[in-house]
């Protein structure tokens, strides 16, 4: 992966300070579904700011729910647990930019988001296309 100024190891320690709390969220669906609301609503709340990792985030939204759910389990335990800790960093008032920074605060998490998305590049992509088949088998869900 190519670190961008160093990056990469403030990413993977950023990400690796939530992992012992999203081990939490993994086995408390009720805690996981209150962690996707308070997320989802924060980044509706901050879409304009997001930009393109927009998109992204509602992959990570719909991975987790289908995940705990049961409905999707062809991913990693690894990659769900990055993908919880990464959700819990963007909802995190206090992280690298604390959030209350006007238009800088948000620019880590998105960075954040960004660099997650390229860690489980292959598996995101393997759950969108489960997603797609899902969803043309299902057009009344």
């Amino acid at each position: 992966m190519n670190d961008l100024f160093g990056k990469t190891k403030i990413f993977e320690k950023e990400q690796h300070k939530y992992t012992n709390e999203a081990k939490e969220y993994l086995l408390n669906p009720q805690k996981t579904e209150g962690l996707l609301n308070k997320a989802l609503k924060m980044a509706n709340e901050k879409k304009g700011s997001l930009g393109e990792v927009w998109e992204k985030l509602q992959l990570f939204f719909e991975l987790v729910k289908s995940y705990s759910k049961g409905e999707y389990k062809n991913v990693s335990p690894s990659t769900i647990l990055t993908v919880i800790g990464t959700l819990l960093y963007f909802v995190s008032p206090l992280d690298l930019v604390p959030d209350f920074i006007i238009g800088l605060g948000i620019l880590d998490d998105a960075a954040l988001i960004g660099f997650t998305v390229k860690k489980i590049s292959t598996e995101l992509d393997a759950f969108s296309k489960w997603k797609r088949a899902f969803s043309n088998e299902n057009p009344l869900d």
